[in-house]
């Protein structure tokens, strides 16, 4: 579950879900500076995706694996290439 860091009114910085966020009141808010609850944190990035320095993976959709034999029945030595234009005979190389 996500973890997000949320920064009380009296400075301190305490740890919540989405979900624990969007149920939070402002008597709770309250409830946890009266209580002197969070810590005071010196890197406002501590914990975010900008001191990680991993790279996301790329995923190909358009890519369908296939089998051995899947992939004979597409191709295979009976395949017509009389439909292949050769650009050779056109080239002057």
């Amino acid at each position: 579950m996500p973890v997000m860091q949320y920064q009380l009114p009296n400075g301190k910085v305490i740890h919540l879900s989405v979900e624990e966020f969007l149920d939070l009141t402002d008597e709770d808010i309250q409830y946890l500076m009266s209580i002197d609850y969070g810590e005071h944190i010196r890197d406002p990035f501590t914990g975010s995706a900008v001191e990680k320095n991993t790279k996301e993976k790329y995923y190909d959709f358009d890519f369908i694996p296939m089998d051995d034999d899947e992939l004979n029945d597409i191709i295979s030595d009976d395949t017509p290439f009389d439909d292949i234009i050769d650009l050779s005979d056109n080239l002057d190389i």
